[in-house]
């Protein structure tokens, strides 16, 4: 059962940004909605990032961008980063480790999204 205290909601739209260096640049917009009823920080992300081979890369750290934002309840922070592939096509998920003014911790995850070179998936 979900509590809806500790609502994030999690959206991203990728796009490609062409080739460099031998492997396909793909950024992302994210927007993570506060849905709950709780104010929650944002400490922590961890990606998985697959490319078409099925090789794996784990990006985690603290924050995004630099920052761990704060979101009172209905508010959306809004960031855009990218990752770099081998393959034209490939895929990333993940999760955000939330705290709540509560202090409960909880993960809020975000969905698999597809990274394609245009045509690519034909």
């Amino acid at each position: 059962m979900i509590d809806l205290r500790y609502n994030i909601e999690v959206i991203a739209t990728p796009s490609y940004q062409g080739e460099r260096d031998g492997r396909y640049a793909f950024a992302y917009d994210i927007q993570i909605h506060n849905a709950g009823s709780l104010c929650a920080q944002l400490l922590n992300r961890q990606w998985l990032i697959t490319d078409g081979d099925g090789n794996t890369e784990t990006v985690q750290g603290p924050g995004v961008i630099g920052e761990q934002p704060m979101l009172v309840p209905g508010d959306t922070f809004r960031y855009q980063s990218g990752a770099l592939i081998k393959t034209r096509v490939g895929s990333m998920r993940g999760q955000y480790e939330m705290e709540a003014e509560d202090g409960h911790r909880f993960m809020a995850p975000i969905r698999a999204f597809t990274l394609a070179v245009p045509g690519a998936l034909n």
